[in-house]
């Protein structure tokens, strides 16, 4: 059995480019980067960012371009595949992730509003979460004190 899943969380590069293939399905495109933090043996932080190419089709293809733009985050699960074609004499090569689901990431102060999930090729939008911490004047979250036993979980 092979495997060929992509999972990754960043933020967009670019505006997503809306299109219709000739059978009528959306096609959105845009760049996803990712980073990464580690230190170095002798303790210097070092950074490392990677740019994705992120395809979606049909209903999420339509709220991508609805409701993401460059600086939005966003969660994309979906599968590696590269496409090549020929520009004047020289074959050319782009591998993309072609997306399965997404999952708008937290809003920042100006974003757009309705952040949800759009699962599938006919995915759902989920609507507004409702008010965040940031929404209420920024206040903190009170997280209760009590220790949970994971023996007293009935599952």
């Amino acid at each position: 059995m092979y495997l060929n899943k992509a999972f990754i969380f960043g933020n967009l590069t670019r505006d997503p480019d809306l299109r219709r293939i000739p059978s009528g399905t959306s096609v959105a495109s845009f760049g996803v980067a990712t980073n990464r933090v580690w230190k170095d043996k002798s303790g210097v932080k070092k950074e490392d960012a990677q740019f994705h190419n992120v395809v979606l089709f049909g209903k999420q293809a339509d709220l991508a371009a609805q409701y993401l733009r460059k600086g939005s985050s966003v969660f994309i699960e979906g599968r590696m595949q590269t496409r090549s074609w020929e520009a004047e004499g020289v074959k050319k090569y782009r591998t993309e992730i072609v997306a399965d689901t997404m999952q708008f990431g937290p809003r920042t102060g100006g974003a757009t509003t309705g952040a949800g999930v759009a699962q599938g090729q006919g995915g759902e939008f989920s609507g507004n979460p409702g008010p965040s911490p940031s929404d209420d004047g920024g206040d903190k979250i009170d997280y209760p004190d009590e220790v949970v036993n994971p023996e007293d979980i009935p599952f």
